[in-house]
This record gives C-alpha cells, structure tokens and sequence, in this order.
C-alpha cells in the first residue's frame, strides 16, 4: 500500500497528508509506490533525512465539495506536518460553479489551519492536455480549467497556504510527451506523470516544511 511510513530507517517521522481527486489518488499509477503521495513522500525523506508516514485521503472522482468529508474521515487528534490537496478537474467537467468551488476550498483550507497544518495546493491542471477530449469541448475545458486554477491560487494565498501552478510547473511534459505522461485511458497520468508531478510540486512542500525558503517559476507564496 502507498500509505505506509516510507524510509522508516531515518526516523523522526514526519505526516504527510494528500486530499483530493484521482490525481491525489494515484489513478493510473502502475504500483502503490508510483502514485502522487508516495513519489512525494520517498522524495521528502530523501531530502530531510525523516522517514514519512503518508495518509491519502484522496477518492477517484472526488470533487472540491468533498474535501470536508476527507478531512472528517481522520482521526480527530490526527495533525500532519504538511498537506497536499490537488482538485479541480472534476470540478470542470461537471460544470460546478467557480465561486462553489473556491469556497469549498477556502472551507477545507480553514479546517487545516484549525489543525495547524502547512497546506499546498497544486491548482487545477490545464484540461486542454487531453487529446481523445473533441474540439471545441477541449478548449472550452482548457479555460475553465485556468479559470479554476486561477480561483485556486487566490484562495490558498489568502488563507496562508502556498499554491503550484500544475499547468505552468509540469502540463508542458503532458502536452509534449503524452504517451509518457499519461496512463492507458489518456486521462490521469502514468507512473512517470506522476513522478515528474511529485518532482515538480517538491520545492513547495519543503517549503511549507521549513527546509527550503526559495521556490521557482509557477510556485506561489503567501505574502507574510
């Protein structure tokens, strides 16, 4: 399973917790190890020198609206040492209004600072990647999923959370490479989709975990 403590020989154990869709998910991964969570957490230990215990709370199919109940399904006294939510999409195909969602996000990232948690949010990812998707419908997907991505970003810096532009950071590698960065339905990344997804949102989540204070292009800081 991908939830376990990875690199458990390091010791001084840190939380990680991913919410989201199928994406956070690991939909599409070839093993356990491959998925979001896991690429994140083995890369996390490696840089800090701590093992990581990782909770995915995360559901296929998930929209923004049910982050809530994610976060509802942990143990009460659970605290993780930083969190990863990665939504949006379907939010987009299913015509969920932009201020719905962003509200819903806004909630779900209150929730986590009552918890006293770091928070990334990796922002919707550019719906115009997916090719078996027909025109006009891809375009028409490809700016409500900027315009959600958008929405996103503004909600997480507001309530103190650092946000990863998905689009910006690694959507390039799925349109220029798409059988490699996508998994066998053409819709949710592969194995390598997700490596280079977890490698791309890496310097924010050090970030947020205090090791590292400098992030690059399409990563995005709250103002102090």
């Amino acid at each position: 399973m991908a939830d376990r403590t990875w690199k458990k020989r390091y010791g001084d154990r840190l939380d990680l917790l991913v919410l989201g869709d199928s994406i956070a998910a690991g939909l599409g991964a070839d093993a356990p190890g491959h998925t979001l969570g896991a690429r994140l957490a083995k890369a996390v230990a490696k840089r800090t020198r701590r093992a990581v215990r990782l909770t995915t709370a995360a559901r296929v199919g998930a929209e923004t609206s049910e982050l809530g109940a994610q976060l509802e399904s942990l143990p009460e006294a659970y605290r993780a040492d930083v969190a990863v939510v990665v939504v949006g999409g379907n939010d987009v195909t299913h015509r969920v209004p932009l201020a719905e969602s962003a509200a819903y996000l806004d909630d779900c990232l209150a929730a986590l600072a009552d918890r006293r948690t770091p928070v990334v949010v990796g922002t919707c990812p550019d719906l115009g990647a997916l090719r078996p998707v027909p025109q006009p419908l891809r375009a028409l997907g490809s700016r409500a999923s900027r315009q959600l991505a958008d929405a996103q970003r503004e909600t997480a810096l507001r309530r103190g959370a650092r946000a990863v532009s998905l689009e910006h950071v690694v959507g390039p590698f799925f349109i220029t490479n798409p059988d490699e960065m996508f998994s066998l339905d053409r819709f949710h990344p592969s194995s390598l989709g997700y490596k280079r997804t977890a490698k791309a949102m890496l310097p924010s989540v050090l970030a947020a975990l205090g090791v590292t204070a400098e992030v690059p292009f399409g990563h995005h800081a709250p103002t102090p």
